[in-house]
């Protein structure tokens, strides 16, 4: 198969992880070897303009290189390693305090050869990633976010710090154009995934860009929408399942996904427990509305626990194997019932 998943944050690296063990390379032992994944595709928003990222951003005029540092080492073949010299962050010096290893690794990359989509491609070849990543757009992009108050917010930083509910989206310029490569993936591709991630800076991003979302309804492929576990302050307070896939269509202006992969299992008590004290909770699953949005809903245990690596706190995340495991599935079988047809 040929798969796309499109998204940012630690949530399409999280997902990468998991299909990276389906791709296929002469010689391996690959698992499940009747369904293997023979070209797997990322493509990142690029509109963070916090922390190392945003600075670089600033300083050097390039997009944000953190959501695709994430998804390079999660691709990569020694994800362990990888990990802790591209996650490595810089405690002293001047000019150096808080960056990361991996995005000043693709800064000088980029600077060398005068184009940032290059750049991600040779560092993707450098680490031997299991796949193809791709900025969803090289344009020096700005999210604008109009508030339930009709106030407007912009820089994904200030709009993730708002109070107010976001209503609706929108991306300066409004004309960013996507890399042609990423383009042909979606139109090549058996299986398209979008999600989890933050619905409005992570996932709606992507959707702003040019001829993408044009691009993704057009496409032959199988679309599956991954739902988040939890609510996030400031982005999905008291949205259900179905209203992240409402909001998804208004600003992609087309109807996406033929699945939704859902958790319906709970998470701990002591955990939901501290979520609560944050304003979050796990999302409500309404099936019936899923359903009237055209979506069928594919429900499982796809919740795992893992620990911060700086502070020890416990956090929920996608179990990456379940959610690769029925991915396949449905590709496979979605693949196979139409060479049947």
């Amino acid at each position: 198969m040929k798969v796309v998943a499109i998204g940012g944050g630690t949530g399409l690296s999280t997902i990468l992880r998991g299909l990276k063990r389906y791709v296929g390379r002469a010689g391996d032992n690959a698992p499940h070897s009747g369904a293997v994944i023979g070209r797997l595709t990322a493509i990142v928003t690029v509109s963070d303009d916090g922390g190392s990222s945003g600075r670089l951003r600033k300083e050097f005029n390039v997009p944000p290189p953190g959501d695709i540092r994430n998804c390079i080492v999660a691709l990569s073949e020694e994800e362990e390693l990888l990990s802790r010299i591209f996650q490595y962050r810089f405690r002293h010096g001047e000019g150096l305090k808080d960056h990361n290893f991996g995005n000043l690794f693709l800064l000088a990359l980029s600077d060398l050869t005068g184009d940032f989509a290059e750049a991600v491609r040779l560092s993707s070849e450098v680490l031997a990633t299991r796949g193809h990543i791709f900025p969803a757009t090289t344009s020096h992009v700005q999210l604008e976010a109009i508030m339930d108050d009709g106030t407007t917010v912009t820089g994904e930083t200030q709009i993730t710090a708002s109070k107010r509910r976001i209503v609706n989206l929108r991306m300066i310029p409004n004309d960013a154009q996507p890399i042609p490569d990423a383009l042909q993936a979606i139109e090549e591709a058996d299986l398209i995934t979008i999600g989890p991630g933050s619905l409005f800076t992570s996932l709606v991003p992507n959707l702003l860009v040019s001829a993408i979302p044009k691009a993704i309804c057009e496409s032959k492929a199988v679309k599956v929408f991954i739902c988040n576990l939890m609510t996030q302050a400031n982005e999905s307070l008291g949205l259900t399942a179905a209203d992240h896939i409402r909001a998804l269509y208004d600003h992609a202006q087309c109807q996406l996904f033929n699945y939704a992969l859902v958790n319906n299992a709970p998470a701990p008590e002591d955990l939901r427990t501290r979520y609560a004290q944050e304003g979050q909770e796990q999302i409500a699953i309404d099936i019936d509305r899923i359903r009237q949005l055209g979506v069928k809903s594919l429900l499982g245990n796809y919740l795992d626990v893992y620990r911060r690596n700086e502070d020890g706190t416990p956090v929920v995340r996608h179990n990456t194997q379940r959610v690769a495991e029925d991915l396949i599935k449905i590709g496979t079988e979605t693949k196979r019932a139409a060479r049947t047809s």
